[in-house]
């Protein structure tokens, strides 16, 4: 098929269908989210020759958020068609101070994903599957979320004048809770953990009563999942359109990592990036609480045994992670590893990001950094090449993790004579 074809997402769009990526299968573009051959998970197709036809210069004369890219997302080509709040272009930081501490010798850069219209990455992958979901005529957004994406929909449902529903589990944090229901769309607490939330979402998507409720992460998933390889297209592109050597994400579904070493290949194939001598390596964190994905890694298995989620990392507390053999895949094959952290080292990891980059994380970040730690110190991550670590959301949702370790360094009286005896004058 070639780019004239007309796509339901609109006539400028590559995509020309979904694919399973268990057994290949292609279906229609629709809002299907499981094979019907084999039951595995779907992803977005595309017509390579439509691919090809996009060049740096129409990237770079493109939008500063993440529809610059949008000649290689399955929608979002016109302006007008867009569910968006404009996320994307967010800073990628060097981090030499960091580097220092952790014992990398070549550039350190952290991409600073806090710095979305909702705080978190959840605003890319909402904006693409949103947009997709209009195309195709949900008038009702929804989704099941570990809080991010809770914030991330209602935000982009309220700009756009749309009906929300969004489900969570009872226990998050008080700042993710607070930042979804200020948007006014319906805010559901579930008793019980994020993967009783998804399992009631997948049923409800199922009843006549949803019927025009798009999901972005169960019945929109396969476009929703495509918003993630905009994190690789920017770094790729503020490098000076080269892929860094190496890369630490954090795992919750493990889709994010999948989708960035998958932006990568996109971008070498196309002829828009190139590739580090060798290729480039993927490294994936966890926390200790949640940890299935590194523990089959490091097993040696493909079996990938679901959890009960503890911890303080809440945003990554995926249980029975979706792409969970998918990022086993990419890390295996690129050469990365997989490592996890425990709360207190997340802790250490949140601080020691802001302390060496004026970067407040998330536990999610506070995962990253301390796991891109512990991967140096047992040779795993080379400290000799270029590394990326990505921070996906905005510590100012998780204070509780940190609020008890620090605080004023003095208390003094309004006086010079107070100032001096405590000893901040030498």
């Amino acid at each position: 098929m070639t780019s004239a074809v007309i796509s339901p997402l609109g006539v400028d769009s590559p995509a020309r269908g979904l694919e399973c990526r268990g057994c290949g299968a292609r279906f229609p573009l629709a809002a299907q989210h499981a094979c019907y051959e084999c039951f595995g998970p779907l992803e977005v197709w595309y017509d390579a020759d439509a691919l090809a036809t996009v060049t740096r210069a129409q990237i770079e004369a493109g939008p500063k958020n993440i529809w610059r890219y949008a000649g290689l997302l399955p929608a979002g080509q016109r302006a007008a068609d867009r569910v968006s709040l404009d996320p994307g272009f967010t800073p990628l930081v060097r981090a030499d101070a960091l580097a220092a501490e952790i014992g990398l010798r070549a550039p350190l850069w952290v991409k600073d994903d806090s710095a979305n219209p909702t705080h978190s990455f959840k605003d890319r992958v909402v904006s693409v599957a949103l947009t997709a979901a209009k195309a195709l005529g949900f008038t009702r957004y929804a989704c099941a979320s570990t809080g991010n994406l809770a914030n991330s929909v209602a935000a982009h449902a309220a700009r756009a004048g749309v009906p929300s529903i969004v489900f969570i589990p009872w226990d998050l944090e008080p700042g993710k809770i607070i930042t979804t229901a200020v948007y006014g769309g319906d805010l559901v607490a579930i008793e019980g953990s994020y993967d009783d939330v998804n399992r009631l979402c997948s049923e409800l998507v199922e009843t006549d009563e949803f019927e025009d409720t798009a999901f972005v992460n169960v019945n929109v998933r396969p476009f929703y999942a495509e918003g993630s390889k905009t994190l690789g297209y920017e770094v790729a592109e503020q490098l000076g359109w080269r892929i860094p050597a190496q890369v630490v994400i954090p795992m919750a579904s493990g889709e994010l990592l999948t989708k960035v070493d998958k932006a990568f290949e996109e971008l070498v194939a196309a002829g828009l990036a190139v590739a580090p001598e060798g290729g480039w390596k993927v490294f994936g964190a966890q926390s200790l609480g949640c940890n299935p994905i590194a523990t089959a890694l490091h097993a040696g298995t493909d079996v990938i045994t679901p959890v009960k989620p503890t911890g303080i990392a809440k945003s990554l507390n995926i249980g029975d992670p979706a792409a969970g053999l998918y990022a086993l895949e990419a890390v295996r094959r690129t050469g990365g590893w997989m490592d996890y952290a425990s709360d207190d080292e997340i802790r250490d990891g949140i601080r020691l990001l802001a302390r060496t980059t004026g970067v407040f994380a998330e536990t999610a970040g506070g995962v990253t950094t301390a796991v891109t730690a512990k991967l140096v110190a047992s040779g795993k991550l080379d400290p000799t090449l270029e590394t990326v670590v990505y921070n996906t959301g905005e510590g100012l949702k998780t204070l509780d993790a940190v609020a008890a370790l620090v605080g004023p360094t003095y208390r003094v009286k309004p006086s010079l004579r107070a100032a001096r005896e405590a000893g901040l004058l030498g």
